[in-house]
């Protein structure tokens, strides 16, 4: 009679604790299904859990935005190449310059080793990368200061501009990627986390790498500290600083066609030699033995130079 209400007794017992397990693994599936909105420290911890885990986290930068370690922010001094874009670069240039060597040669020793210069085609890229989004950004700056002085000028403070610009610039640029969008995000997120516009502005300053960012900057640090009118001041910086960019694209809309016939003043003594050879192969005969190599070197040297002379005389800076 005991024995049999024991029994019972630590049957109850070991079902209330089966339960109780089985309540508990149903509340942890329910909190890790449960998205819930988090910020500063608690998302970092999140971001680098899920990096560790091999997953990509939503909203990230591409891989040829290059990053500054541990902050996840743009470093518009460098460009992360790809691989598939270094190898793709590559080998396009060693085929346009194996092109020009057999041209020029008419010998495959020639056109090799010409080739062998492509291969520092990916150095010059990443350049023309790093210029390109750079002019992206001080063309997209350019819009933001429109919208923070018209802002500031209808009474707004600081902080309501930018996120007022914030707000306008996501209408005018749709993509989420857009370089000035991914900026003011950043900026406003560090207003909210307690910092000063001062070092959000100075940080930007300093990876842009613009001059009319940091002067921008500047006129702003200044302006703060020493309690000057802000909203004229800001007026006035915005628009000296659009004024530059707008000449700026004047200089660039008139050069466009300059640059246009200076690839074709370049290239066309490419076609020439190559339908001479082509269609009178004894008349070009003399050029491809003995100095007549040396006269075609020679040539080509001259070509290159005139090409990289243009190319410098026509890089106009304000």
């Amino acid at each position: 009679m005991l024995g049999g209400a024991c029994w019972i007794g630590w049957t109850l017992l070991q079902s209330q604790r089966i339960r109780r397990a089985a309540l508990a693994d149903t509340d942890v599936k329910a909190r890790g299904k449960r998205r819930l909105p988090v910020s500063g420290w608690p998302a970092a911890a999140g971001l680098l859990r899920g990096l560790s885990a091999g997953r990509k986290p939503a909203g990230t930068l591409p891989l040829s935005h290059q990053q500054l370690p541990g902050t996840g922010l743009i470093d518009y001094n460098e460009y992360a190449m790809t691989p598939r874009q270094k190898f793709l670069s590559a080998v396009i240039a060693a085929g346009c310059l194996a092109c020009i060597g057999f041209i020029f040669y008419n010998h495959w020793f020639g056109a090799l080793v010409l080739s062998a210069a492509g291969l520092y085609y990916p150095v010059i890229r990443r350049k023309q990368l790093i210029r390109k989004r750079r002019n992206q950004l001080q063309l997209q700056f350019k819009q933001a200061l429109a919208s923070i002085s018209s802002a500031l000028g209808a009474g707004k403070s600081v902080e309501i501009a930018f996120l007022e610009a914030l707000s306008d610039l996501r209408l005018l640029y749709p993509d989420p990627q857009a370089l000035i969008v991914k900026e003011l995000e950043t900026i406003n997120r560090r207003l909210e986390n307690g910092e000063t516009i001062e070092t959000a502005l100075n940080d930007l300053s300093g990876r842009s790498g613009l001059d009319d960012i940091q002067q921008f900057t500047e006129v702003f640090v200044i302006c703060k500290r020493t309690g000057g009118n802000l909203v004229q001041v800001m007026r006035r910086t915005a628009s000296i600083i659009q004024e530059k960019l707008d000449i700026q694209q004047d200089i660039q809309v008139m050069l466009a066609q300059k640059r246009f016939e200076s690839k074709i003043l370049a290239f066309a003594p490419l076609v020439v030699i190559a339908v001479l050879s082509f269609s009178s192969p004894d008349y070009m005969e003399p050029m491809y033995k003995g100095a007549g190599r040396l006269i075609m070197s020679v040539s080509l040297l001259i070509l290159a130079g005139c090409y990289m002379v243009t190319q410098l005389i026509m890089n106009i800076k304000v």
